[in-house]
């Protein structure tokens, strides 16, 4: 099984390109989970699978550490977009790739040497109605700056889904709040059926924000391109950035920059990065224990 490892600002996944070799195993939940544990594994948030559409140009599918599927990754679909243009199955820009939170349009920007560089995705329509988080309360209401409690502390929530959904709130400073422990509760609290990514921003001028993310199913990860789409966008519902402005979004693993425009639309923009190319084969123990009468994967040594 050959794989591709890449990361956008830090987000990493492990990149299965089905186009080019069919996999013969198909338990993506549970090789999710193998092949990210750092230990055991190769290490990384998740694993991508890349394979043909009847809708779109292209289709991938994301799952995250836990083995859950994600809805969309933005920083994943630019790895995607990268790999589908650097090795010429998508020939013309922009093009359309197939999420389970659906169809997305790509453009991207290559160097002398046909390259990828950049790449330019449009995230669609933000959804602020709370049946389309999903949330419970009057399905037909928002959640802007609404406040919740858990577990005692009141948190005030502006929640968005740009294909994934997030609860975003806004903070003086992002690296002094304990995201590795509201994350969790507020991700796993009955207020989320779906559960939910949680985001905290600091607003540091009409074009810049801060912003730092744990992710359902991951924790706390380097990048999440829709999380950064939805603080955009929740930053703007709260008065505190000009929407017609492009606003760089600084995340711990670099910076991406984000447009709401008039149409609607939010369009992202940023770079995707190769980390490694290499091959899993099947062993019979990970970790001491058979998993699947021996279809489990380790990494070779050759990378």
């Amino acid at each position: 099984m050959l794989f591709t490892k890449m990361h956008g600002l830090g987000n990493s996944y492990v990149i299965f390109n089905q186009l080019e070799t069919e996999m013969d195993y198909q338990d993506y939940n549970q090789l999710a989970q193998i092949v990210s544990d750092v230990n055991f594994g190769i290490g990384s948030d998740g694993i991508i699978i890349i394979g043909s559409s009847d809708i779109a140009d292209f289709q991938m599918r994301i799952f995250n550490v836990d083995g859950s599927e994600a809805r969309n990754c933005g920083n994943g679909l630019r790895c995607v977009a990268k790999i589908l243009f650097d090795q010429k199955y998508a020939t013309t820009s922009p093009f359309t790739i197939e999420t389970l939170g659906g169809v997305v349009s790509l453009e991207v920007d290559v160097d002398h040497e046909k390259y990828v560089q950049y790449v330019t995705v449009d995230m669609g329509e933000p959804k602020l109605l709370k049946n389309r988080i999903p949330m419970q309360g009057n399905p037909f209401s928002v959640a802007i700056n609404e406040p919740h409690s858990f577990g005692g502390d009141v948190y005030y929530m502006t929640c968005v889904s740009i294909g994934n959904p997030h609860a975003i709130m806004f903070v003086d400073d992002v690296n002094e709040v304990p995201l590795d422990k509201i994350g969790p509760v507020i991700e796993h609290s009955d207020l989320f059926p779906e559960r939910i990514n949680v985001g905290i921003v600091h607003v540091k001028n009409s074009q810049e924000i801060d912003y730092r993310v744990w992710e359902r199913g991951s924790g706390i990860t380097m990048a999440c391109g829709t999380g950064a789409c939805a603080a955009v966008v929740a930053a703007t519902l709260n008065d505190m950035l000009d929407r017609h402005l492009p606003i760089t979004v600084h995340l711990p693993g670099g910076d991406l920059t984000v447009s709401w425009d008039e149409h609607g639309h939010i369009w992202k923009r940023g770079k995707a990065t190769y980390i490694c190319h290499g091959e899993l084969r099947r062993d019979t123990y990970i970790n001491g224990s058979v998993i699947d009468e021996g279809n489990d994967f380790r990494q070779k040594g050759r990378i």
